[in-house]
């Protein structure tokens, strides 16, 4: 028996940003494909023209290529079983629907939306499922034909078999079930002639030649239905595999209460692609050894498996992909660190004195072990680029505001104006004379310095940041913490 090459498809409806749960589905079926080297497939499932914008259809591009995970079919990129989005292939459908109906496995049904819902209503009051009641199934001819010259709109309705279950296999799940009596008879074509969801995923997958369809469980109770599809056309189904469900920290499914969940977000926020990607790829799978970090996409593809691809629910951690996101930065060489955060500083106004990349890669370069996030360097490095420090009201309330302290930091400051060489030793080294002298504590003159250069309590090491900061400013920002005007010359 000939083995099918592996195709596999991400088909993200354009209605929307790409979310984190897509993003982890494309990531998987790229993977997989990957591993086997077979193809990823983009199609655009754009029949939701009230929703579908292109704008959204762009940010999904945009997306999936930050990400990293290339297709190999797809628009704009062409490939032998295109079209690939769903409004080019229209005819398609309806040919395929209606060799169904010349069959007699669909049938036309005229049931206005006002009269599905009084249906749906008294099988309800009748603790009845709230399926259709096959009446236009039995509809006769002269019936038909004058629901037809009243101008009514028609849709094309799947007639569920009498057969007891529908059996399919999932590669994740093993066997599964499905009763056929909790089934009622879907539509697969709507009455303006686009298709509807299930008819169209089973006339592509089989026209593109899926041999794999990987997605969210959240589509599971959608596969009996494609497979009584599949077997009604008389066509060789896909290898079905159903990735399980992302929840939040409380449990529940992941949603935007949780907070942002768009790739977008993740992107403007200051995660790496290559942290998203390798956070993503743990929901739900893992290697034998429980590895956490991967070195490169291609250690990913190599290690990738179905099998290895849990059943049970995945939970999506953000203070776990911030650590994740701290220790890909760290990796990061200084000039490629300086080039991933130079757009947040340049939105920021940082930059618009021109302070030059070498003075950028040193201020950055300072704050690199303490980032999570690249957009966290505007706010860890805002005192490296402005004039005029802004004192944080609590840090001055409880450092600075007494009277030992203004003491201390006079005298400190009159050993620094006094100091030509402004560099880190020498700095270190009149710092701990001084202490010593004194007979203080490191905090007690360490940190209102802190405060007064910086203007908050936490930053790097204080004698690089005063360093780099430079001797006139260092002295400016002090003098100003205390209220003294400039030493005269």
């Amino acid at each position: 028996m000939k083995t099918r090459r592996i195709r596999v498809r991400f088909a993200p409806s354009p209605t929307g940003s790409l979310h984190i749960g897509g993003a982890r589905t494309a990531l998987f079926n790229w993977l997989f494909a990957r591993h086997n080297d077979g193809a990823f497939i983009l199609r655009i499932e754009d029949t939701d023209e009230l929703r579908s914008t292109e704008e959204a259809t762009g940010q999904i591009y945009r997306s999936l290529r930050w990400l990293g995970l290339d297709w190999d079919e797809g628009p704009h990129m062409g490939g032998n079983y295109g079209p690939y989005s769903q409004m080019e292939r229209l005819d398609v459908y309806r040919e395929h629907a209606g060799g169904l109906l010349k069959k007699g496995l669909v049938y036309r049904c005229y049931c206005t939306p006002e009269e599905l819902a009084e249906k749906r209503k008294k099988a309800m009051a009748q603790k009845r499922p709230p399926k259709y009641d096959r009446s236009c199934f039995n509809l006769s001819e002269e019936n038909g034909e004058k629901f037809r010259a009243q101008g009514r709109p028609s849709v094309l309705r799947f007639r569920i078999p009498d057969e007891e279950e529908t059996v399919f296999r999932d590669i994740i799940r093993g066997g599964v079930r499905f009763k056929n009596n909790v089934l009622d008879d879907f539509i697969i074509l709507k009455s303006n002639g686009t298709p509807a969801f299930n008819f169209a995923n089973v006339i592509d997958d089989h026209l593109m030649e899926i041999s794999h369809v990987i997605r969210g469980d959240e589509h599971l109770s959608n596969t009996p239905r494609q497979v009584l599809l599949y077997r009604a056309l008389g066509i060789d189904m896909p290898e079905f595999a159903h990735l399980p469900m992302i929840l939040g920290a409380d449990g529940a499914k992941l949603s935007k209460r949780h907070g942002a969940t768009s790739v977008e977000w993740f992107k403007e926020e200051g995660f790496l692609p290559e942290a998203l990607v390798n956070y993503l790829a743990l929901l739900g799978w893992g290697t034998t050894d429980s590895q956490q970090v991967f070195d490169s996409m291609d250690e990913m593809v190599d290690k990738f498996s179905l099998e290895r691809v849990s059943r049970n629910p995945a939970v999506f951690d953000i203070k776990k992909l911030e650590w994740m996101n701290g220790y890909y930065i760290r990796k990061l060489a200084p000039d490629e660190l300086i080039d991933r955060t130079m757009p947040y500083l340049e939105e920021k106004g940082h930059l618009r004195n021109n302070p030059g990349r070498e003075y950028i890669k040193k201020v950055v370069l300072l704050e690199q072990e303490r980032l999570k996030k690249l957009k966290e360097i505007t706010e860890f490095t805002e005192f490296f680029f402005t004039e005029d420090v802004k004192i944080d009201p609590e840090a001055k309330k409880q450092i600075l505001d007494n009277e030992e302290t203004h003491a201390i930091l006079s005298e400190y400051l009159n050993i620094l104006e006094n100091q030509d060489n402004f560099g880190i030793i020498e700095l270190e080294k009149i710092t701990r004379e001084y202490l010593a002298r004194k007979n203080i504590k490191g905090k007690d003159l360490m940190q209102p310095v802190r405060v007064a250069v910086t203007g908050r309590k936490a930053s790097p090491g204080l004698f690089e940041v005063m360093e780099l900061i430079g001797k006139e400013k260092v002295t400016a920002r002090i003098r100003k913490a205390l209220g003294t005007s400039p030493k005269p010359s």
